[in-house]
């Protein structure tokens, strides 16, 4: 399923996996910026060196965003791009945060 929505002049796009709520991809229409949206406290993650990692709390869960296959022109829309997915979930106010908030968790990003 897509859902479209617009934010700042850029679109995103949404692909939900019905039998996985926790395993959303933001997709931009106009670049090839993919986000990977992971739940951590339902799910195990393993960042990959080579992509960018986010974290962000919404609605009392923890979210992990990891980039697929960046590219450094598309490096700047990754914040936006989970900027639209909290509006998108209803909260709006989410503080995107650069390390993994949970204690005792080593992370290179």
């Amino acid at each position: 399923m897509l859902v479209k929505q617009n934010m700042d002049h850029n679109v995103f796009l949404l692909a939900t996996d019905p039998h996985d709520a926790c395993r959303d991809v933001i997709h931009s229409r106009d670049t090839e910026l993919k986000v990977k949206v992971f739940c951590l406290d339902h799910e195990k993650f393993v960042p990959n060196v080579n992509e960018i990692q986010l974290y962000g709390y919404a609605n009392n869960k923890l979210y992990a965003f990891e980039t697929i296959n960046i590219t450094p022109e598309d490096a700047l829309d990754v914040v936006s791009a989970i900027q639209w997915y909290a509006n998108y979930i209803d909260c709006p106010g989410m503080e995107i945060l650069p390390e993994d908030p949970r204690m005792n968790h080593d992370l290179a990003v």
